[in-house]
């Protein structure tokens, strides 16, 4: 029987109009059969998402894989038109930004069920029957008749967890199928996904998570600056890691982070408050007189499952939302001193603008120091070559700090920092968390910080708040 997936010496590149010729992934070799699978970590940018994609045939305009890649005996060698042909029914992948594969136009159940419709050719009233019941497997139930802007970053990544294994493919690629999402979640996902595996279905899962990697099981690769370092079981290397790279991978768990806050000055001055704040959404009722007072450099974390209304209260203490219940109060700055650290960092760029002229737009605008950029950048282990880039050619962990760098240049009072770490590899994410975390002490600005990592939390805040359970 021939392997679901086989791809020899792959790599991708950049085309010549960009610039120089620049390698981002190089010498990828792999071989997936039935039943089995293949996690792949490392550094954010290293070119784990790159490689799903050029096996997907869906690279970014500009980038071009080399190689070769064979898809349940087919030579499609990361050729769209060749690739094609079998999306859906043979090969099926979860992007890493839901909110970029879902449609706001249509409700979440049949968005769902149109997987089973037209890939698995079943009737309709099959298709929406499976569809609500892979919904409730994934603590769905109750969102089938939602619309995307109802729904969580949380919620919405378990929803296109539901459309893609629907899907029925026999080889599902998953690129960070769990970020923004509570342990709970990540159990759930986790089971889902070993139990399409026993019904001889091959996976390639894309993570930052390296609990959800011993999870999983199978092969285990370990990606650094383009590179494959290490590879072998997953209990092994895990377990008995050979690379230096692969150590600090685990040694860099936020599990084992020492406190990264100083103690707030008790006289500081206070940059917001709220008191009695609460927000339901039809029937849902998110949360019910909430207080909270945030000074300079002070940090708080909220945590909660996925819909419990982190995303919303953030969005009120920004003015983005109304409340129906309480007051808030805040420092008397200008209004662009209160920013969004977006959980979906696509959200926050504008799709048709290199990064670089973005930066430039809000320094023209707000008369900042262009100077900054540079420190910044080496700070945040970013590379001056994105700038010349549009934000779908970098990866969303580089995206996500390249909008850090963006609300740091802008000096702002009070950032709503949401899941600001999701999609950067561990290492990365210590490194990026600091960054924050001294910002705010030099600079006095507050922030409120939503974590699903409960140690990353306590190492990263001075305040903790708990919003209730998902209904």
């Amino acid at each position: 029987m021939k392997p679901l997936l086989q791809v020899q010496d792959l790599s991708v590149r950049t085309e010549s109009r960009y610039g120089a010729d620049l390698t981002l992934f190089e010498g990828a070799n792999l071989t997936l059969n039935a039943g089995e699978r293949l996690t792949v970590v490392g550094e954010s940018g290293a070119g784990k998402s790159l490689l799903a994609q050029a096996i997907m045939g869906a690279l970014p305009a500009g980038l071009v894989a080399r190689g070769q890649v064979h898809i349940a005996g087919h030579a499609t060698n990361g050729e769209r038109a060749l690739t094609l042909p079998l999306w859906g029914s043979t090969v099926t992948m979860l992007p890493q930004e839901p909110w970029s594969a879902l449609s706001p136009l249509m409700r979440i159940l049949p968005q769902v069920a149109e997987a089973a419709r037209y890939a698995q050719k079943q009737s309709w009233a099959q298709a929406l029957q499976a569809a609500q019941e892979r919904l409730a497997q994934l603590g769905l139930a109750q969102a089938g008749g939602q619309w995307l802007h109802q729904i969580s970053g949380g919620m919405a990544q378990r929803v296109g967890i539901a459309a893609s294994g629907l899907a029925g493919a026999s080889l599902l690629i998953a690129d960070e199928p769990t970020k923004g999402l509570d342990s709970s979640s990540v159990q759930q996902v986790a089971q889902l996904l070993l139990g399409m595996q026993g019904a001889g279905q091959a996976l390639l899962t894309i993570t930052h998570d390296l609990d959800l990697a011993e999870q999983l099981g199978g092969q285990l690769m370990v990606m650094q600056q383009g590179q494959v370092v290490e590879s072998g079981l997953a209990s092994e290397v895990l377990s008995n890691p050979q690379h230096a790279y692969t150590k600090a991978l685990l040694a860099a768990q936020p599990r084992h982070w020492l406190p990264l806050v100083q103690a707030v000055q008790p006289d500081a001055q206070q940059v917001i408050s709220a008191q009695g704040l609460g927000k339901a959404f039809s029937a849902n009722k998110l949360f019910t007189n909430i207080d909270l007072s945030l000074k300079r450099s002070e940090i708080m974390a909220v945590s909660g499952v996925s819909g419990c209304g982190k995303t919303t209260l953030g969005n009120m203490l920004l003015g983005l939302v109304q409340a129906d219940a309480g007051k808030i109060e805040r420092t008397s700055v200008p209004a662009w001193k209160f920013q969004k650290l977006y959980q979906d960092p696509p959200a926050a760029f504008s799709p048709h603008r290199q990064i670089g002229a973005a930066l430039q737009d809000i320094i023209a605008r707000h008369g900042l120091d262009a100077s900054k950029i540079e420190p910044l950048m080496a700070q945040l282990k970013l590379h001056s070559g994105l700038l010349a880039r549009l934000p779908a050619q970098v990866s969303g962990g580089e995206l996500q700090r390249l909008a850090l760098l963006r609300l740091l240049l802008l000096e702002p009072a009070f950032i709503f920092a949401d899941e600001p770490s999701s999609r950067l590899d561990v290492i990365t994410q210590q490194q990026t968390m600091a960054l924050l975390c001294e910002a705010a002490q030099a600079s006095g600005c507050a922030v409120l910080l939503v974590s699903h990592d409960a140690h990353l939390a306590s190492a990263c805040s001075h305040q903790h708040l708990s919003l209730g359970v998902e209904h």
